[in-house]
């Protein structure tokens, strides 16, 4: 009998998992910091219209108005008519200047002077509705307005 004996082969060693819980906090970080919430649902039919002189824009001191019909799941109780929709809420004519009041004074003191209230409108809205949305703004002061369009040329489509 020998005194030393042989060890088996034990073949590929296990796998490490100590910094498994490392990987996934970090991992869950990087999620929770480029993760891009959304303002608000939109409760109204967006097809934008098309604008060939297009630009971006900055957001921070913007207030967003949508307008358009009621989305499909909505027409039941809201009916098929133009809407005003801001943040997650439908507004009257008549309830647009408190809301956009209200909305200008959350924003930060120098921005409240400076503020540009930006239309996206459905290309299917009656422009009536447009032109007493403008006239409320106008009523509040607010004459920075600009419209929302996506990339492209109407005629050529």
């Amino acid at each position: 009998m020998s005194k030393f004996k042989k060890k088996k082969d034990g073949g590929i060693p296990a796998i490490s998992t100590a910094s498994l819980p490392d990987i996934v906090f970090m991992l869950l970080f990087f999620f929770m910091v480029v993760t891009v919430l959304r303002d608000s649902n939109l409760l109204v039919e967006q097809t934008l219209p098309k604008g060939d002189q297009v630009e971006k824009l900055k957001k921070d001191r913007s207030l967003f108005i949508y307008a358009g019909k009621p989305s499909p799941r909505y027409q039941k109780q809201y009916g098929t008519e133009g809407k005003i929709q801001i943040r997650d809420k439908y507004t009257s004519l008549e309830g647009l200047p408190a809301a956009l009041t209200e909305l200008r004074e959350g924003l930060h003191q120098d921005l409240q002077s400076r503020v540009m209230v930006a239309l996206k409108v459905d290309e299917e809205t009656n422009t009536g509705l447009v032109s007493d949305i403008k006239q409320k703004l106008r009523d509040l002061q607010m004459y920075k307005v600009i419209y929302i369009t996506s990339p492209g040329n109407q005629v050529e489509n």
